[in-house]
């Protein structure tokens, strides 16, 4: 007999353990902007988190269940690591017991965080990207975020950090979700929804966004132009957009498309030159766009960690010459580039 655990749905058709729900979907949806798009978003929600669609899900829900329940004294969302408490808020069983929970639910890709002396050590060096864009970017002080793509939610709670008063995330990925989750449980921040959704699956009215996030999404869209466009929806007039994608520095027309992979992935359908993510910018109706970073992607800032022991980086390069992915491209590149929708 199949020991898993079943996996409980709670009266408002949400996922649910007994420690929180799966998704804080119904405080989401309480929310004065969100009323008038309940069933757009709950219609999302039911595609995207049927449990027949996810596998680990039970086991997943499981670990959330045996988390120990300890309360931080204290918190930082504006440092290098998500900082939750420290060593001395938890005893020897409960840290060690912690640790083995937060590592089950590897692999770990966005971060770090520091749990109650736990260092989640994530494949990528996500505080060396939001160190490179903040000085460029509009002050967060009372500002409403969106962040697509967001992964574990890291760049959200520095967003947080930085001042911003509300930071809805979104990303189709359960794991990363499950991983927010774990985080959730001793943060317990009503600042920061995350809805495992997709763009696709944003009401196109939904326009409440001060500022908006899209970072390594662009080149993952088979049609990058009605990407930048369902940007461009969801931005107030004024409101900022900050895009960081894969570039390359020349290309036919402006955009290379891998023919098969690039560095070992399956679903980068084009990379483009700066020049041409201005122009389809501009196109899609942004104005005051600039490119603010350039930064080459470097082995220290992507690479296997024992949270994240899969192949990383190195092995997605050629070995005899680093400036190459191991199918013989220009290796990753990525620049941010920050605009706006033009006010009324």
């Amino acid at each position: 007999m199949d020991s898993k655990p079943t996996v409980p749905i709670n009266s408002s058709g949400q996922i649910a353990s007994n420690n929180m729900p799966i998704v804080n979907i119904d405080r989401f949806l309480a929310r004065p902007e969100a009323f008038d798009f309940r069933k757009e978003f709950q219609d999302a929600f039911d595609k995207r988190a049927n449990p027949a669609r996810h596998g680990d899900l039970a086991s997943w829900l499981d670990i959330l269940e045996q988390l120990p329940k300890i309360k931080a004294k204290s918190h930082s969302l504006n440092c290098a690591a998500i900082t939750i408490g420290s060593q001395q808020d938890i005893d020897q069983h409960s840290q060690q017991q912690l640790e083995a929970l937060l590592r089950d639910l590897s692999p770990w890709r966005k971060g770090p965080y520091q749990i109650f002396g736990s260092y989640i050590d994530t494949e990528w060096r996500s505080d060396w990207k939001w160190d490179r864009v903040a000085p460029h970017i509009s002050d967060l002080s009372g500002r409403t975020v969106l962040d697509v793509g967001c992964g574990t939610g890291y760049h959200c709670w520095r967003m947080l950090g930085d001042g911003a008063d509300y930071v809805l995330g979104i990303d189709p990925s359960m794991r990363f979700f499950i991983q927010y989750l774990a985080i959730q449980v001793y943060l317990q921040d009503s600042r920061f929804d995350f809805l495992p959704i997709g763009i696709e699956d944003m009401p196109p009215k939904f326009t409440i966004f001060d500022s908006v996030f899209s970072m390594g999404v662009l080149y993952h869209r088979r049609n990058p132009i009605n990407h930048l466009k369902e940007l461009y929806r969801l931005l107030t007039p004024g409101g900022e957009l900050i895009l960081e994608t894969l570039i390359i520095d020349e290309a036919v027309d402006g955009i290379f498309r891998p023919p098969q992979r690039y560095a070992m992935m399956r679903n980068v359908w084009s990379i483009m030159t700066i020049e041409k993510v201005e122009t389809l910018l501009a196109e899609a109706g942004f104005h005051n766009i600039r490119c603010v970073d350039q930064n080459t992607t470097s082995l220290e800032e992507q690479r296997s960690t024992e949270w994240m022991t899969y192949h990383s980086l190195e092995q997605y390069l050629d070995p005899e010459d680093r400036s190459k992915t191991i199918e013989g491209h220009p290796a990753p590149k990525r620049a941010f580039l920050v605009c706006n929708r033009p006010c009324l």
